[in-house]
C-alpha cells in the first residue's frame, strides 16, 4: 500500500479511472462504478466453476476460490466498513479469524494450508456476505462528504487493486488444483488460432546511465514501488520477446536439467530433491510434450512463451543460452519505452499467446510474468504504512525474487512498468516466464 501522504497525489489508471485532484460528484460515481466492476468480475470468474471446484486447495501456497471471494470481502469490511461506517455490524464475527490472510495487527488467522477445510460458510453464504458488504460499501461512498471521500477513497482503491490481485490468484490456484484431475477439466476458452511463426529473438540495445525507477506518484501504486530513486545501469541488451516453448525444449533435449554447472547451488539441490525435468504441467507422452491448460490438455505449442518455470529454471536456461536474466532496473527502464498493452485476463484466454513479431520489444506486458535477477528488497528510503495494512508488502521483503510485466491471468489495467511482483525461487504455479538479457 502506498503511504498515506502519497495517496493524496494519486490518479487512478485504466480500470480504476478517477482523478483525485478534486472529488466531484462524478468522481464519486466513478468510484462506485469501479467498485462494482471489480467485485462483479470476481463473481463472473467464480461462476465458471462448480461449488465443488471452489473449495479445492491443492497445496499450502494456494487457496480455494471460495476463500478468495470471502477474503477480499473481509478486506473491505475490516479496513473500511468497521472503522468508517457508523453503526455497522459485522456480517459474522467469526470471519475475522477465518478470512484474515496474514495481518497479525488484526488478529490470529486460520491456518493457511487448511483453508479447504472451511466447508462452512458454504458458497451461498459467501455470496450473501459479498452482497451485504457491497451494499454497505455503496452506502458508505454515497454518504461521505467531500472531505471524508478524499480521506477514504485511497483505501477503497487499494482494496480494489487487492481484489484484482486475488482475481489473478483465482486463475492460478484453480489451474493448479484442476491439473490434478485425470479428466483435465476445461474452464476457459482456448486462445484464438494464430498461425504466425516468429523467428529468432532480436537484441535491443540500451545505453548505460543513471536512471530513475519506481513510482512517480502520478498514478496508483503499491508501497513496494516507492520511493522513486536513482540507480546505475551499464550498457545492456534485452531480447525482443520472451523465451518460447520450442527453445526451452532444446534446453531439455541438451540435458539442461542434468548439468549442475548451469544451476545455482540452491537450484541444483531443488532439482535433485524434486526430480523435476520440465516446466510445471508438462508431460512427455509418446515422445511429444503436452501440457495442461485452462482450456484442457493439449500438445505444447513451440511458438508460445514458455511459462510455469521457477527462477532456478529461468537462471539455468539463461546460463545455457550464454545470456542472463535482466535486473529489475534494466527491465523497468526498457519497459518505459513500451505501451502497457498485451494479452491480459480480460480476454478470457488464460494461456499465453504465440510469440509476437515486430520491431523493438514485444510482449513486455501480459502473457507471462518475467523473472528478473533482482532480489525482492525495499527501495532506498522505503517506509511501510502505519498500522495493520502496512503488512501488505513490506514484511515479505526477504528470500524472494522480483518478476515484472504481468501475465495472461493479470487483470487488464492492473500493471505498469514499475509494478513489482515477487515469489520464491522455486515457485512455478504462477504464469512465470523468461526474457533474456546480455551485457554489451
Amino acid at each position: 500500500m502506498q503511504s498515506q501522504k502519497a495517496f493524496s497525489d494519486i490518479e487512478y489508471s485504466t480500470s480504476l479511472r478517477m482523478n483525485a485532484s478534486s472529488w466531484t460528484e462524478m468522481s464519486r460515481e466513478l468510484l462506485i462504478d469501479d467498485y462494482q466492476t471489480v467485485r462483479e468480475q470476481t463473481e463472473r470468474m467464480a461462476g465458471r466453476l462448480s461449488v465443488e471446484d471452489q473449495n479445492l486447495q491443492s497445496m499450502p501456497e494456494a487457496s480455494p476460490v471460495k476463500w478468495h471471494r470471502a477474503h477480499t470481502t473481509w478486506f473491505f469490511e475490516t479496513f473500511l466498513l468497521t472503522p468508517e461506517s457508523k453503526g455497522y455490524t459485522a456480517f459474522d464475527s467469526a470471519y475475522t479469524y477465518l478470512f484474515n490472510s496474514y495481518y497479525n495487527g488484526v488478529g490470529k488467522q486460520f491456518p493457511r494450508a487448511q483453508r479447504a477445510l472451511i466447508s462452512r460458510p458454504d458458497n451461498d453464504t459467501v455470496a450473501r456476505y459479498r452482497r451485504a458488504v457491497d451494499r454497505a460499501m455503496i452506502r458508505l461512498i454515497e454518504g461521505l462528504d467531500e472531505g471524508g471521500l478524499q480521506r477514504v477513497a485511497p483505501m477503497i482503491v487499494l482494496g480494489l487493486n487487492h481484489e484484482q490481485q486475488h482475481q489473478e490468484l483465482i486463475i492460478t490456484d484453480i489451474k493448479h488444483a484442476l491439473s490434478h484431475n485425470p479428466l483435465s477439466p476445461s474452464w476457459s476458452q482456448a486462445p484464438p488460432a494464430d498461425k504466425a511463426i516468429g523467428g529468432s529473438a532480436e537484441w535491443i540495445d540500451f545505453d548505460g546511465a543513471v536512471i530513475e525507477i519506481g513510482s512517480t506518484g502520478e498514478r496508483f501504486c503499491f508501497d513496494n514501488e516507492t520511493p522513486r530513486h536513482r540507480t546505475v545501469i551499464e550498457n545492456f541488451r534485452l531480447a525482443s520477446r520472451p523465451v518460447k516453448c520450442g527453445e526451452f525444449i532444446d534446453f531439455i533435449n541438451e540435458d539442461g536439467y542434468d548439468r549442475p554447472e548451469l544451476w545455482l547451488a540452491d537450484g541444483w539441490a531443488w532439482i535433485e530433491k524434486s526430480g523435476i525435468s520440465a516446466p510445471l504441467y508438462w508431460e512427455l507422452r509418446d515422445g511429444h510434450w503436452h501440457y495442461y491448460t485452462a482450456a484442457g490438455y493439449r500438445a505444447v505449442d513451440p511458438e508460445e512463451p514458455v511459462c510455469h518455470v521457477s527462477f532456478h529454471e529461468a537462471f539455468a536456461f539463461a546460463q545455457w543460452s550464454g545470456a542472463r536474466l535482466p535486473t529489475e532496473a534494466e527491465w523497468e527502464h526498457a519497459a518505459e519505452t513500451c505501451p502497457v498493452e498485451g494479452h491480459f485476463a480480460d480476454s478470457d484466454h488464460w494461456h499465453p499467446m504465440r510469440a509476437a513479431r515486430g520491431p523493438g520489444l514485444n510482449q513486455m506486458f501480459g502473457d507471462v510474468w518475467e523473472w528478473t535477477a533482482s532480489s525482492y528488497a525495499p527501495y532506498p528510503g522505503f517506509k511501510p504504512a502505519r498500522g495493520a495494512v502496512g503488512e501488505y508488502n513490506g514484511k515479505f521483503m526477504a528470500n524472494q525474487m522480483v518478476l515484472r510485466g504481468g501475465s495472461c491471468a493479470t487483470p487488464a489495467g492492473h500493471v505498469r512498468p514499475g509494478y513489482r511482483n515477487f515469489f520464491y525461487p522455486v515457485d512455478r504455479w504462477q504464469f512465470s516466464g523468461i526474457r533474456l538479457a546480455k551485457d554489451c
